[in-house]
């Protein structure tokens, strides 16, 4: 009987251990327009990534005006960026508008104003069958 009890109990500690260890599955519910653009802008502003690559599509581009010259990134290369920039904290202003919207895309603006200048970022985010997600960023700065 002490046999089977220390079994039982080793058993019901192995299960507790395992759901406490398991990792959330991703929900699409989570995916909307408003938590893409909110994941994006904590990345740029705050160096926050938690999220940011659920809420990049796979085929992600990034543009960037820089004078007469465009430069564009894919999804690994900017996430690479990211990480570079984990945690530092944008010394600008940060607000939103809404350019364009209907129940497939939202085009928002994102500016970031700094002493001196300001980033604009136009974000483009589709409703994929995976939920929202970021599937271009054009940059341009004034």
């Amino acid at each position: 009987m002490k046999k089977l009890k220390s079994i039982m109990l080793g058993l019901t500690l192995l299960l507790v251990c395992g759901a406490v260890k398991a990792n959330p599955i991703p929900s699409n519910e989570n995916l909307t327009a408003t938590h893409a653009i909110n994941t994006y802008v904590d990345a740029i502003t705050r160096g926050k990534l938690n999220g940011l690559n659920e809420v990049l599509d796979q085929s992600v581009k990034f543009s960037m005006l820089r004078g007469t010259k465009v430069l564009s990134f894919d999804k690994k290369q900017m996430m690479e960026f990211f990480k570079g920039d984990k945690n530092v904290e944008q010394t600008c202003t940060t607000s939103t508008e809404v350019v364009e919207s209907n129940a497939d895309v939202k085009v928002v603006k994102v500016d970031m104003k700094f002493d001196g200048f300001t980033r604009s970022n136009y974000v483009t985010v589709a409703n994929t069958g995976d939920g929202w997600k970021i599937t271009n960023v054009y940059s341009v700065f004034k």
